[in-house]
């Protein structure tokens, strides 16, 4: 079925046509690939993501040639937005069963960047790269919330329990799950579930005040966790509300004492060269943006990881 909606996106990411028959990379010389997945249907509170890759797309016209300023490189020539994924758009279930196939598809020809939506749209995309890659993965979560409860406030799965669902059916490893910038109100059994799990949590409360050489400390210890686990597959998942709402208020549930945007262009910038696989930005909430700030900061964050990934390659 053509799940055809007004709110998706009519212009591509960087200014770049929207092209969903794109040729693979094999044959188009371009290795990433962009795809919306305009779901917002498991939120906790203000619903609005769905609009999210429109508003990215748009605001990544603001980096006009995109040649970014440590990498010295664009991803202008190596790059093809897909346009939003077609999806039914009221069951969380059909949704993700519409959504599997089309990103099986896509992992065979590029590697992806994924706009949300909300954070449910994480843990069928993990399930993607588990069974593409034969192996569970490594992961960096950038996040205000753990995303580790056991239910969806009565409900099997939502926005917030990805992080569990992905730890109970093995789709990551769990020592070499990070998350950067956790702060919200929870229990303890949720908000220390990734640390008691074995992986190590970077609370927003331990990196107050940190930037630059101030974090090479936390640069470095997540390089040494991945090495002593192989160097696996690593997927990014950044969930906007990660940011101070001052630097990002467009988001359906806001916390207060976030990361500035410094503080995560420092850490992407100081892993842009681990083994990514693909990478998520989610719950930008138009609606409640302001002059666009999320929206820029949303763009800013996938060119700066783009630019570090085609960096890195060149350099290997």
């Amino acid at each position: 079925m053509n799940h055809t909606f007004a709110y998706l996106s009519a212009g591509g990411f960087l200014g770049l046509p929207i092209t969903p028959d794109a040729p693979p990379s094999s044959e188009s010389g371009k290795p990433f690939a962009m795809a919306g997945v305009t779901w917002d249907c498991s939120v906790t509170n203000h619903p609005g993501s769905r609009l999210g890759p429109g508003a990215i797309r748009q605001a990544s016209r603001m980096l006009c040639d995109a040649t970014h300023p440590l990498f010295d490189t664009s991803p202008l020539d190596e790059l093809v937005d897909l346009g939003d994924l077609l999806l039914p758009n009221t069951s969380l279930e059909t949704m993700r069963a519409a959504l599997m196939p089309q990103v099986n598809a896509l992992l065979d020809r590029h590697e992806m960047v994924w706009l949300g939506g909300d954070h449910s749209i994480t843990l069928p995309l993990l399930r993607a790269y588990r069974a593409h890659f034969g192996q569970p993965l490594a992961c960096i979560h950038f996040d205000a919330h753990c995303d580790t409860w056991t239910d969806h406030f009565g409900e099997p799965s939502g926005h917030g329990t990805w992080v569990y669902e992905a730890f109970k059916e093995g789709l990551v490893i769990p020592e070499a799950f990070v998350q950067v910038g956790i702060r919200s109100s929870g229990v303890r059994e949720a908000r220390e579930f990734v640390n008691d799990q074995g992986g190590r949590i970077y609370t927003a409360r331990e990196l107050r005040g940190r930037d630059g050489a101030g974090l090479q400390d936390v640069i470095d210890e997540v390089r040494a966790r991945l090495a002593q686990n192989g160097n696996p597959p690593v997927y990014l998942s950044f969930d906007i509300d990660v940011f101070d709402p001052a630097f990002a208020p467009g988001t359906g549930t806001p916390e207060p004492g976030g990361l500035t945007t410094a503080q995560a262009m420092t850490l992407l910038e100081g892993w842009h060269d681990l083994n990514w696989v693909g990478m998520d930005l989610v719950e930008v909430a138009p609606p409640y943006d302001h002059a666009e700030l999320t929206s820029n900061a949303a763009s800013t964050m996938i060119w700066t990881w783009l630019c570090g990934r085609l960096a890195a390659r060149a350099s290997t």
